[in-house]
């Protein structure tokens, strides 16, 4: 009763005026304070970052939240916090946070600038780049090297548009193939019949590493696009956010955020062993050396 009493304490004033629902500046610390409880927004299949082994969340995100979790029970000097976990998805995330169902979503989410009108995000953990996997002996190296080629891309997605909005692929005469999803679009290069296919290079690592004969691919091509991925946090909370940021560029500076990367991205990982062997890019690297939350949109 007395918890209730002081959740209520702190959160009715951002509840109700006039007896009218109302949004307002969130409090997170306060609420977690009055609580002493936590609530994790957690993907269900998006390896490495947040996906499920048994029923229980894990993957790089999942471990760079829970390092938050002992940062914010420091600071609130709680012994003891509770930790809830909320399963969403990519078209309910967002609500998710914006709701105050969940207190951040650690997953796979993009900092991009139509999302920071809803929501805010910590210090990127990570950056992924549209590049194309290709055959090991197809010679293949860069974009130049695709004129009078077949690129498969999923149907769906942007790579095309991406592709031509860029410059990479005007006047090299490439020719597009679509498959119905990326295990599709990844088996039409395997079975020649495409020689590249293009899409978030992440995704083609973790295809790469689930094929029975992964040495037989490369991942390859400057960048076409960045995706920061960050912690998604309730808007207009800075006191959460600045003790969520200060404790990233804690974990970046002490080394700690380049050991989960080995352990999540080049390390077998549950549950079946596989290695995605994804060198860390450049990007991430400098954000390490200098943490900040500034993205290019």
């Amino acid at each position: 009763m007395k918890v209730v009493q002081k959740w209520l304490k702190a959160s009715l004033p951002c509840v109700l005026a006039f007896g009218i629902p109302l949004t307002c500046a969130a409090d997170t610390l306060s609420n977690i304070k009055a609580t002493q409880t936590i609530t994790i927004a957690h993907r269900e299949s998006s390896v490495p970052f947040s996906y499920l082994v048994d029923g229980k969340p894990v993957g790089y995100s999942m471990d760079i939240c829970l390092k938050f979790v002992d940062a914010i029970k420091k600071e609130l000097k709680l012994p003891q916090l509770k930790v809830n976990y909320l399963p969403v998805t990519s078209s309910n995330r967002i609500a998710a946070i914006i709701d105050g169902k969940a207190d951040m979503e650690c997953g796979s989410t993009t900092n991009n600038a139509e999302r920071r009108k809803q929501v805010s995000f910590t210090i990127p953990h990570f950056f992924a780049a549209a590049r194309m996997v290709v055959r090991s002996d197809a010679g293949i190296k860069n974009w130049p090297d695709l004129k009078d080629k077949k690129v498969v891309t999923t149907k769906g997605t942007t790579t095309v548009k991406l592709l031509n909005d860029r410059d990479k692929v005007r006047g090299l005469n490439v020719r597009f193939l679509e498959g119905s999803e990326h295990a599709e679009s990844f088996s039409m290069v395997e079975k020649f019949q495409a020689d590249a296919f293009v899409i978030d290079d992440v995704l083609l690592y973790g295809l790469r590493a689930n094929n029975a004969n992964p040495d037989k691919f490369t991942i390859v091509g400057d960048a076409l696009s960045t995706e920061p991925y960050a912690i998604m946090l309730r808007k207009d909370d800075p006191a959460f956010k600045d003790l969520l940021d200060r404790e990233m560029a804690k974990m970046m500076n002490d080394g700690d955020v380049t050991k989960l990367y080995d352990k999540w991205f080049k390390k077998p990982i549950a549950p079946k062993g596989i290695n995605l062997n994804m060198p860390m890019g450049f990007l991430l690297r400098d954000n390490i050396r200098f943490p900040s939350d500034k993205v290019a949109d």
